[in-house]
């Protein structure tokens, strides 16, 4: 399994269901790499709480919404005009190049703030899909991705 955030990021995203899931996610709300991040902590068994995860909201939301967001609609809004363009099509690829730096970014800040938690105590909660999802999030996307990092670090 992928220990850093980032290299665990990619990994996860790339399993089966995955990738559609996020979409799914993040259609509704949610910030698909705080997402990639409660999975994250779920396979390494660090405890969950409130205020941890008052935290890692703090920390993503200003980030998501100043530098990720504009980019991705920026991208999303010249795709149409892109089909028939060679020109906006390759700034347009420049743009998502960015999107993914911006969230390669926005993820090494949520594991640089994870660091020092430490693994949880026998009967700590781990529900941190769960904390972390829109509400009311979507059942079946955060399983799948619950168990497509299960399956990573087996």
């Amino acid at each position: 399994m992928p220990t850093d955030l980032w290299r665990f990021a990619e990994a996860l995203y790339q399993r089966p269901g995955v990738e559609a899931a996020c979409l799914l996610l993040q259609t509704q709300g949610a910030d698909v790499c705080v997402l990639l991040c409660a999975a994250w902590l779920e396979t390494r068994k660090i405890a969950c709480s409130d205020e941890r995860v008052t935290t890692l909201k703090n920390l993503a939301q200003p980030w998501q919404q100043q530098v990720v967001v504009p980019l991705r609609q920026l991208r999303q809004s010249w795709r149409e005009l892109a089909q028939s363009d060679n020109a906006l099509a390759q700034l347009r690829e420049q743009i998502k190049q960015l999107e993914l730096e911006a969230e390669r970014e926005q993820l090494e800040r949520l594991a640089a703030c994870t660091q020092d938690w430490s693994s949880h105590a026998a009967n700590a909660q781990l529900n941190w899909l769960e904390s972390l999802a829109p509400q009311p999030g979507n059942h079946d996307a955060l399983q799948t991705l619950r168990i497509a990092a299960a399956q990573l670090s087996a």
